[in-house]
């Protein structure tokens, strides 16, 4: 089983979004709802660490879409050389290839749906607002403005349009849902903070308060 320390190592490049602090935080998470939910913990905390172990980063360099699948192969590796069994493998590979919001796959597993609702809880709440600045500075986007109608309605940019961290509200952080019963009572209070930060931004930019 890889332990905090060895993951350590895996997130010593990663960007302040997807550092070891982060990894830190969902498998904290991943031992809080795990054990309320009734999870495999061996599953699910291998795959808490190994999670965002390859090409997270937002930047041109990176192959930030395609991250979850390389993080799966990466964890594939990790767990083949301490011996795992083929299958345990897989469930967490599994786990890995569909944590992604943006991602095509979905969670089939209980450790799956797990994974996924700590690391978008790591997406809510002050910590929330805290990373989509960052990942928008990471990424050289203005850290102020208001999407386009187009967006709004379809998420789709006009020409030129930036992805400020409001944009990102809009698309995700806002329209995160969570699997699990543990997940959606820690979520609601952090949700609510977020969209008040966010009110509170807009409204302090257009010189309202």
């Amino acid at each position: 089983m890889p332990t905090l320390e060895q993951a350590r190592q895996w997130y010593t490049t990663a960007d302040p979004v997807h550092d070891f602090d982060h990894v830190n935080r969902v498998y904290r998470l991943a031992e809080r709802i795990g054990n309320a939910e009734g999870a495999d913990m061996e599953i699910l905390l291998a795959a808490a660490l190994l999670h965002d172990a390859a090409d997270a980063a937002p930047d041109a360099e990176s192959d930030r879409p395609t991250h979850h699948r390389a993080s799966a192969d990466f964890a594939h590796k990790v767990l083949a050389d301490e011996g795992w069994p083929e299958d345990r493998i897989e469930a967490v590979v599994h786990c890995i290839r569909t944590h992604r919001f943006r991602g095509a796959e979905k969670p089939q597993t209980l450790e799956a749906r797990i994974l996924f609702d700590c690391d978008k809880l790591d997406v809510t709440g002050a910590i929330g607002v805290l990373r989509a600045i960052a990942y928008a500075a990471l990424a050289g986007q203005p850290l102020t403005g208001e999407p386009s109608e187009r967006f709004r309605s379809s998420f789709e940019k006009e020409p030129g349009e930036p992805h400020t961290p409001y944009h990102e509200f809009v698309f995700k952080l806002s329209r995160v849902r969570f699997h699990t019963a543990t997940a959606r009572a820690l979520a609601e209070e952090r949700q609510r903070y977020m969209a008040g930060f966010f009110k509170r931004l807009n409204a302090e930019v257009a010189g309202a308060l």
